[in-house]
């Protein structure tokens, strides 16, 4: 992965033969593909040139790299050849990432670990190497065979024989923990590419502010998913590529949590930014794994495999686009929209769902007062698509005697998907939850106790769970590179309080 060096600390990360392998230039290309633009992005992030604030995840921009080499002219394609290059090709890569000495390699199992013992490039030891090689193994059983994920498509002898492959180099001096890239497209699968990574070659402390091993460890599991995910479909939207590859953290590297830095960016923090942006100058996309946490503690780490199993372009397989598979993976679990509105109330609360919850940052919620000298309260709120916002109204205190709180929400028509959850937060610490039924125009009505000596507080969380796209109308900003047709939609609340 990379990160810009302004941050802190880490940021995360991060039987075939040749026959069967074809290079990328026989995939399809999409038109709005920019190859300069592209190959632009890509020398920024190798070069560690321009603005550190706009450094985007390598492996994305050598993806983007692999996509677009279909509509490049000779002269980009050159670029784009040395770019993704692996380093024992040594002279074709022009940043200097090739190795400028003999390498060798160390196996077992199903990885290869390659490095060389002289020039900046070498690792400190032997020993990391082989840490290095026990660590991407224990990577490759969690997500492989625990987690039962398909195993990267084999690159036939590339790099020796048909073994995964990973490179040790040094990396930090271009703001970089590591990167896998797409290499080979598989014949008969042109969305699925087998791959190779490259991690650094000893995580310095001095670089990467944190312990070696740490480093590696999240880094390891954060690309390694990246190889995996293109066995399934190299080209399908960056945000649910980076949002799961950052949840794997999770999985692999639990006690490390360290894509805890990214939650200030995502919809923890801003519940307001929709679930499918991705942003190459930012870090929401990251910060979303939060989002696979919550739907694999609610069904199951199974339900993140399936929503991949959606997506494949393998033959057979449905090859949906991102929100398309998210919604079908959930068709038998209550469905996206429920699901969205109970993850984006849970948003409001992190600590009482979340088992690390009570560590991570809160979003800014609006809190108003209702007393007996204003008892009346009307607000309208605008929420994108995919996206939520939470109102929270307290009792003034001294309000007794059997006062309830009336609210009504006049909220976008059923085809929207408007949603409202409310939470009664109780003097005691207990919550009770329930869904606020809205009718085919958006509107709906609850009423609750409102007793100051009972109630804290009542949270009213109002989403729009839309999945409706302009499909490859936009850019990358989006699911199915399309345009939201339901953003910032508006929903009237009006909060009144009656004996």
């Amino acid at each position: 992965m990379s990160r810009p060096f302004r941050l802190p600390a880490l940021l995360a990360a991060a039987g075939v033969t040749a026959a069967v392998l074809l290079p990328a230039p026989g995939a399809s290309a999409d038109p709005r593909v920019r190859p300069h633009a592209v190959l632009e992005r890509a020398d920024a992030i190798f070069e560690g040139a321009g603005d550190p604030a706009y450094r985007m995840d390598a492996s994305m921009v050598l993806r983007d790299v692999f996509v677009a080499r279909p509509t490049m002219d000779d002269a980009e394609r050159f670029r784009a050849e040395r770019l993704l290059a692996r380093p024992t090709d040594r002279a074709r890569d022009p940043y200097g990432d090739g190795y400028r000495a003999p390498s060798t390699r160390v196996c077992k199992g199903p990885v290869c670990v390659h490095y060389v013992p002289t020039t900046r490039d070498a690792p400190p030891s032997h020993a990391w190497v082989r840490t290095t090689l026990r660590v991407m193994r224990r990577v490759w059983d969690t997500e492989v065979r625990q987690l039962g994920y398909r195993r990267p498509p084999r690159d036939g002898r590339h790099g020796g024989d048909a073994r995964f492959d990973v490179y040790l180099k040094d990396l930090g001096r271009q703001g970089l923990f590591g990167y896998c890239a797409p290499e080979y497209r598989v014949r008969g699968m042109k969305h699925v590419a087998s791959g190779y990574c490259v991690l650094d070659n000893d995580f310095a402390r001095s670089q990467y502010g944190v312990s070696p091993r740490v480093s590696l460890r999240v880094t390891a599991a954060h690309e390694f998913f990246h190889a995996v995910q293109f066995g399934y479909d190299f080209r399908e939207d960056p945000w649910l590529l980076e949002s799961t590859a950052s949840w794997m953290e999770e999985r692999v590297a639990d006690d490390a949590d360290d894509n805890r830095r990214y939650l200030r960016y995502g919809q923890v923090a801003r519940p307001g930014t929709s679930l499918d942006r991705f942003d190459p100058a930012g870090f929401g996309q990251y910060g979303n794994w939060v989002f696979w946490e919550y739907l694999s503690q609610r069904f199951g780490n199974r339900v993140v495999r399936d929503v991949w199993e959606q997506a494949s372009a393998r033959p057979g397989s449905p090859d949906r686009f991102s929100v398309a598979a998210l919604r079908h993976a959930l068709a038998d679990r209550g469905g996206l929209r429920a699901t969205f509105a109970r993850y984006a109330a849970a948003l409001a609360q992190p600590a009482r769902t979340f088992p690390e919850g009570a560590a991570w940052p809160r979003a800014d919620i609006g809190t108003g007062r209702l007393g007996p000298h204003r008892r009346h309260a009307r607000t309208r709120v605008r929420v994108n698509h995919l996206a939520s916002h939470t109102i929270a109204v307290r009792p003034e205190r001294g309000l007794r005697g059997g006062w309830r709180l009336h609210l009504r929400v006049d909220g976008p028509s059923r085809a929207a998907a408007p949603v409202a959850t409310l939470q009664v937060v109780r003097r005691d610490g207990s919550v009770r939850t329930r869904p606020v039924a809205l009718d085919r125009q958006g509107e709906g009505r609850v009423r609750v106790r409102f007793d100051a000596d009972r109630v804290r507080k009542v949270l009213l969380t109002l989403a729009n769970a839309s999945t409706r796209y302009e499909c490859r109308a936009g850019g990358p900003t989006y699911a199915c590179r399309g345009v939201p047709q339901d953003q910032r939609k508006a929903f009237d609340v009006t909060a009144r309080i009656r004996r």
